[in-house]
């Protein structure tokens, strides 16, 4: 882990690694100490529970997402660029393989085992980009740069299953390249016809 960041910082930096390759009960703390460098006291005085410390890393991940679609939101003003700009972001993630999956969206498919304090944070998180996305598109349908079949609200949420699906499909197949081959026709269908 490098070596400006805290301690704290790189047991959340591995814990995020861990998650988005094996999932919620796919590490220990085992794990983390051993790629970290660290004694699993080290990590139980930063995080006394695996809940507490996934939870952590799930709050940090949502405001970083904030963050990255305010920035996004004050240098690409146009919302169907946005989208695209928003696309382009997990194109080139899963390409490089420095984010190869939604963490959020990965918990999400293992709701049912997870603990309510971390199920909880993976809703916000939902609940987070599903608003973004139905601005976006309420958005760029009232400067007619958006065409909507349904409620923006409804769109959002087609949206977002396609990206988390098209992650899922090229991570099935080993090909990142997969991930676009799905989300263009997406965007295609956003488009107002001439």
């Amino acid at each position: 882990m490098s070596k400006l960041s805290t301690t704290y910082d790189d047991i959340l930096a591995c814990a995020r690694k861990l998650i988005a390759s094996g999932g919620y009960n796919g590490f220990s703390y085992a794990d983390i100490a051993e790629v970290v460098g660290v004694r699993k006291a080290s990590i139980h005085h930063h995080f006394p529970s695996k809940v507490d410390l996934v939870k952590a890393l799930l709050v940090q991940y949502r405001r970083e997402a904030e963050a990255g679609v305010g920035n996004m939101q004050q240098s690409i003003p146009e919302p169907f660029a946005q989208l695209d700009a928003y696309i382009a972001y997990w194109k080139a993630c899963l390409g490089d393989a420095s984010a190869p999956f939604c963490v959020c969206a990965l918990l999400a498919s293992e709701m049912p085992i997870l603990p309510e304090e971390v199920a909880l944070e993976v809703r916000a998180y939902f609940r987070f980009l599903s608003g973004w996305l139905s601005s976006v598109l309420s958005q760029g349908a009232q400067q007619g740069a958006i065409a909507l079949r349904d409620t923006a609200q409804v769109e959002a949420e087609a949206f977002m299953a396609t990206v988390h699906g098209a992650m899922l499909s090229a991570r099935a197949y080993g090909d990142a390249g997969i991930f676009s081959t799905i989300m263009m026709p997406q965007l295609e269908r956003l488009t107002p016809s001439s």
